[in-house]
């Protein structure tokens, strides 16, 4: 009899249900609870409500006894897996929290969890991405771009889960990297991660004409912090152009094509003086929208080869960047230079010849400078001239381009003309005869 007690004994404690503790209890009671629970799915629900209740309360410290007894042995990969997606997902729109200490004990959190999933990043590669994806929306609105763009770099896009994913998904992310590190003026960065995006532009399983026109700006965005001013304002130029043919102009706001052509403006101004600057002004200056711009009017000045006065460059320098105004290793400001060899080209089309110490003082620099400014320029066949170094002048050659710039204005204008005569004839409009000679003395 005794030996058939037993048993039935046994099996009466384990069909008996286990105790759960409240939810008052200490988190590790609870936890060590909710481990040794034998239904996976009625743990994955325990583990979740305690999840829940401790960060909406705030308990910072629970959720990260939490963190850790969920990477421990007692919790099996498919639930803690589950777990931290959804503390990652409850961890999304940090930046939308209006305290901001709440808004730092979560990122606090986050980055403890980052660190703490880092050793089994392969296990938990979706929990990281989004959990990265989350601080760097976060970083990006306190203003730490560079600290954002490391964390969205720190997701592998060339392994595991993440690698399997479509090209638009690793073109995206490359974008974005880009532009975080475009935002704190570091081109070169900026640079690395477009040329990795660059590889997955052309991929057929995406056609975002969106993410396209991102990845075009942000590459005309490098080159206008790496000084390339001639590029960068065709890029912008092209932008502009582009978003109005494509049909994208739906979806791109009016100001921000303004802000493109703008800009175009800005860095054909700022390029150096020479033969292809003049073509990009022409172009900007003969399209109709440029008339509605700020710096339109300087912008007339640069393309009509007048000599700029000091208060019109001011009030220009108030509105550049701060990599166009950098100081650049000849010991001028990218403005200056810019300033200083438009005022040369102009002064070419005033004077046949003149001697350094005169081209100085209309510069504003030394005759030094002014000889080697205009040294560099001959050099680089930007401007038609000859030096006498024996007798200091600079003896300038007519521009035979100029020439025959003026004449085609000239042919455009008659042929305006004449085009206005036929349409006024096919519309049957008189056309008031020229007044005769004894009229125009009378």
């Amino acid at each position: 009899a005794p030996r058939r007690a037993a048993p039935r004994c046994a099996a009466l404690r384990r069909s008996s249900p286990r105790r759960m503790l409240p939810d008052e209890a200490p988190v590790e009671a609870r936890l060590a609870s909710i481990a040794e629970m034998d239904d996976r799915k009625a743990k994955l629900e325990r583990y979740q409500d305690a999840l829940r209740q401790s960060f909406e309360a705030g308990r910072v410290e629970e959720l990260q006894q939490m963190i850790h007894h969920w990477l421990g042995e007692d919790v099996p990969l498919v639930v803690s897996r589950q777990l931290f997606q959804t503390l990652a997902e409850f961890l999304q729109d940090m930046q939308l929290l209006e305290e901001d200490a709440t808004r730092a004990a979560r990122a606090a959190l986050a980055e403890r969890m980052l660190e703490a999933l880092q050793p089994r990043v392969i296990s938990f590669e979706e929990q990281v991405a989004l959990l990265r994806e989350s601080l760097a929306k976060l970083y990006s609105f306190e203003g730490k771009y560079s600290k954002a763009a490391s964390t969205l770099a720190g997701i592998d896009l060339d392994s595991g889960t993440r690698g399997a994913h479509s090209a638009y998904y690793k073109l995206r992310k490359c974008v974005d990297i880009a532009m975080l590190y475009l935002e704190d003026d570091d081109p070169v960065c900026a640079e690395t991660f477009l040329r990795k995006a660059s590889t997955f532009l052309n991929q057929p399983d995406h056609k975002d004409a969106a993410l396209e026109l991102q990845y075009n700006v942000c590459y005309a965005r490098i080159l206008d912090s790496k000084r390339r001013f001639l590029e960068a304002a065709l890029k912008y130029y092209e932008l502009s152009q582009v978003a109005v043919s494509s049909g994208a102009a739906a979806r791109v706001a009016a100001e921000d094509l303004e802000q493109a052509l703008s800009a175009a403006a800005t860095c054909a101004i700022l390029a150096g003086a020479g033969p292809q600057r003049s073509r990009i002004l022409a172009m900007l200056y003969k399209d109709e929208r440029c008339a509605a711009l700020e710096v339109y009017s300087l912008l007339r000045k640069v393309y009509l080869d007048r000599i700029l006065t000091q208060p019109e460059i001011d009030a220009f320098a108030a509105r550049l960047a701060p990599h166009q105004k950098a100081l650049l290793p000849n010991g001028f400001t990218v403005l200056n230079r810019a300033v200083i060899e438009h005022n040369l080209l102009s002064a070419s089309k005033l004077y046949k010849n003149i001697d350094f110490a005169e081209l100085g003082a209309l510069l504003g620099i030394s005759r030094e400078l002014a000889e080697k400014v205009a040294a560099g320029m001959v050099e680089d066949d930007r401007l038609r001239a000859s030096i006498d170094q024996v007798e200091g002048v600079v003896y300038f050659q007519a521009d035979e381009e100029e020439l025959t710039r003026w004449d085609l204005q000239v042919q455009e204008v008659c042929h305006a003309v004449n085009s206005i005569l036929e349409d006024m004839a096919r519309k049957q409009i008189p056309v008031a005869a020229p007044p005769s000679d004894r009229a125009r003395h009378s």
